[in-house]
């Protein structure tokens, strides 16, 4: 039985891929934001095991966790988590810029730093669910293109790191996927949202287990995934 920390398991592809890995018989240990969070993430994925941190404090990680149980080992830590807030660069303010670098970024690099050590005894699976606009920021996305850009240059840095440790580190890119931050993506954009024009979060969930559960022999770096439709 593999065990897999997951940020973002309450909705759209993290919650598909906590799905899938409960079918299979994985054990789960899922990120909540707080204790209210983590009681409905437990309703949602029965017999899953779940961690309190904020995400969006990231200085506060290292004393929230040491608070709990942690897992011994690890065998894939998969940041899935993510905020976006739309804005021209002559109107976002310092907190968004805040909100979006914390959470997207900041907290990913420390979480990794915080579980590196069970990762390494598994010779585990680091993987970033990025974003398309991790390669290419357009307008009104420059904070949150800008922290997904420094995800992958995170994610670069720890894969040549941790290389000699056995540890595999993979970024996917997803386009834009059926999902309630894509319903908040639309709002801000003032377009409707129709959910059929996007990826099933299922389709990105068949990807991320690919990736994981690739032999040793090979090592998925960077995968990309774009609407069929």
């Amino acid at each position: 039985m593999s065990t897999h920390l997951i940020t973002g398991a309450g909705s759209g592809i993290g919650a598909a891929v906590a799905r899938r890995l409960t079918e299979r018989g994985d054990d789960l240990v899922l990120l909540a934001r707080d204790a209210g969070r983590a009681k409905e993430l437990a309703a949602l994925h029965p017999g899953a095991r779940t961690i309190v941190g904020d995400l969006s404090n990231p200085d506060r990680l290292s004393w929230a966790f040491a608070q709990q149980p942690m897992p011994e080992r690890l065998d894939s830590l998969m940041h899935i988590a993510g905020v976006v807030e739309l804005g021209r660069v002559g109107e976002l303010t310092p907190k968004a810029w805040h909100l979006q670098l914390n959470a997207n970024l900041v907290a990913p690099a420390e979480m990794t730093r915080l579980f590196l050590p069970q990762l390494r005894v598994a010779q585990g699976h680091v993987l970033f669910v990025n974003s398309g606009a991790g390669l290419a920021a357009h307008a009104e996305w420059s904070a949150y293109a800008a922290s997904k850009h420094g995800l992958k240059a995170l994610a670069d840095s720890l894969r040549h790191e941790e290389h000699g440790n056995g540890v595999r580190v993979t970024s996917v890119y997803p386009g834009r996927t059926a999902s309630p931050m894509q319903a908040k993506v639309h709002q801000q954009e003032g377009k409707e949202y129709d959910a059929e024009r996007w990826i099933d979060p299922e389709s990105v969930a068949t990807t991320i287990l690919m990736a994981i559960d690739l032999p040793r022999d090979a090592e998925v770096n960077d995968l990309t995934v774009r609407p069929g439709r």
